[in-house]
């Protein structure tokens, strides 16, 4: 027997279910399946087992168009399978606690789209169960995983910055400026748990926490601009959730910042930017560049300069001609699928090595800890101490 066929045979297979199947189920499916275009030789494969959806005529056809071995209609089907390993959660986020507990209880490895839950008290619970269960627990906040962000946090790391002083951190968008389109499930409190702030603003709140460290107290103010506007069902309806969220927070390590989250903001597609100024460095990154990350040293060399000073940016982001251009969204910017696959092959990894993922679990928490100060402080019009919040304050 030659040596190659010794080691396929010695590979573990890592088996998937994914639960939910919109957008990011069909990313995270992309991501699982092109593992071996990006990573050869993996020490393990990926068998996609099971799929759930709403309807078994959707889960069949998922199932047949995306290769799963069969679509179920309740999760209960796959988390409580012996032939399922992992179990990816791909649901709206009101569902997400409920989830997880019985994934943590069925002894299955979790990896779980943002926010972990829609309460920091439900995130709690969580973290405290998947301490005593012994598995791999994995959040998906991909922009870690991108280029230009793994650059950046080794660049603060080396100390290139020195001190941190300030930042900013904004994601962007424009999906909710026309009122006369159907609201999204993401824009309804009822079903996302929070608005724009746990949909967009976990992201950023998680590259700041990433990066710059952790936060010290919260200033927020959040903003609904359009009381009303066409519902899920294309009648009247009346905004439940934040369309725009403004943060002013301090670091633990002195460092004074702002976040931005929107949907409100006309004419921006998936625009995700961060600035961290140091004591002797700075950086900038924005989404709709992403293979840029910009650097100023501020301990080199001074010289004068001048010359035709300013950026042009052309709006190119995902706008590809038919057919493609379908998935991932139009406005998704090149190189943002390459963060998902690489997210989830940091997940795998930890899986298979037995290993904690970061981001795991803690991180979930922590931010779901975070979004609540900052609620609680938009409901109180005061500053709220992190470290002193607790779960029940914000009820």
């Amino acid at each position: 027997m030659g040596e190659k066929n010794i080691k396929d045979k010695e590979k573990k297979t890592l088996r998937v279910g994914i639960i939910g199947f919109g957008s990011m189920g069909k990313t995270h499916t992309y991501a699982l399946k092109n593992l071996p275009f990006y990573y050869p030789e993996l020490p393990f494969d990926v068998e996609l087992v099971g799929v759930c959806t709403r309807t078994q005529e959707k889960s069949d056809a998922v199932a047949r168009t995306f290769g799963f071995a069969r679509g179920v209609t309740n999760e209960d089907d796959l988390i409580f399978s012996d032939d399922i390993d992992i179990i990816d959660i791909c649901t709206p986020n009101i569902l997400h606690h409920d989830t997880i507990m019985k994934a943590l209880r069925a002894g299955k490895h979790i990896y779980c789209e943002k926010p972990m839950c829609i309460s920091y008290a439900e995130a709690a619970e969580a973290l405290e169960l998947s301490k005593k269960c012994g598995k791999t627990y994995g959040m998906v906040f991909h922009n870690r995983f991108l280029a230009p962000m793994l650059r950046a946090k080794q660049l603060i790391d080396e100390g290139r910055l020195g001190k941190l002083l300030s930042f900013r951190g904004e994601y962007l968008h424009s999906s909710a400026s026309d009122t006369k389109k159907r609201a999204g499930w993401k824009q309804n409190r009822d079903i996302c748990g929070g608005g724009v702030l746990f949909d967009l603003g976990s992201h950023i709140l998680d590259l700041v926490h990433y990066l710059c460290g952790d936060f010290e107290t919260v200033s927020a103010k959040s903003q609904i601009a359009y009381p009303v506007r066409t519902g899920m069902d294309g009648n009247k309806w009346e905004t439940n959730a934040d369309e725009a969220f403004y943060l002013i927070a301090s670091l633990s390590s002195g460092a004074v910042g702002t976040v931005t989250a929107s949907k409100i903001h006309t004419g921006t597609n998936d625009d995700l930017s961060i600035e961290i100024y140091g004591e002797k460095g700075a950086l900038r990154y924005s989404l709709m560049e992403p293979g840029w990350l910009y650097f100023y040293d501020g301990t080199a060399k001074d010289a004068p300069v001048g010359g035709e000073r300013g950026f042009t940016r052309i709006e190119c982001v995902g706008h590809f001609p038919e057919p493609g251009g379908v998935f991932p969204s139009p406005k998704a910017p090149v190189g943002w699928l390459m963060g998902h696959v690489t997210s989830y092959m940091n997940f795998l990894s930890a899986v298979y090595e037995g290993k904690t993922p970061s981001p795991d679990f803690s991180d979930g928490a922590y931010i779901q800890r975070l979004m609540e100060s900052a609620y609680l402080s938009a409901k109180t019009g005061k500053t709220v101490n992190v470290n002193d919040f607790s779960y029940g304050d914000a009820q």
